[in-house]
């Protein structure tokens, strides 16, 4: 099992690599006070210890995970045309979610976890 988020990436197929690289990218630039961490067997990233947005890989598509009904629930008109579950968004490599609405989810979620540690 992968340790850190590079030695996950380097057991993803290069079309699928990519768009979680670009993905991992965003969710920096938004979140920049973020720490990289891989829970439950996924790359993610923590804030003030709790893990609060991952990303993986599976056979057919890639997914986001808010780690957060909630926030899938917020952005449900904006994700229109993505694959849903309660706490995963779901993409194919060639079709990922626009950087501006992962930059929303991430400073949204950020919010969340920080006035629930206050």
């Amino acid at each position: 099992m992968a340790q850190t988020i590079d030695q996950y990436l380097e057991s993803v197929p290069p079309d699928k690599r990519a768009a979680l690289e670009q993905l991992r990218k965003t969710i920096l630039a938004a979140a920049p006070d973020a720490e990289e961490c891989v829970t439950y067997g996924v790359p993610a990233f923590r804030l003030n210890g709790k893990a609060f947005i991952g990303f993986g890989a599976a056979r057919n598509h890639c997914s986001l995970f808010p780690m957060s009904g909630a926030a899938v629930e917020k952005f449900k008109a904006e994700l229109e045309g993505f694959e849903t579950s309660k706490g995963t968004i779901r993409f194919k490599p060639e079709k990922a979610i626009p950087a501006t609405l992962v930059r929303k989810i991430v400073k949204w979620r950020v919010s969340e976890v920080l006035s629930k540690t206050r």
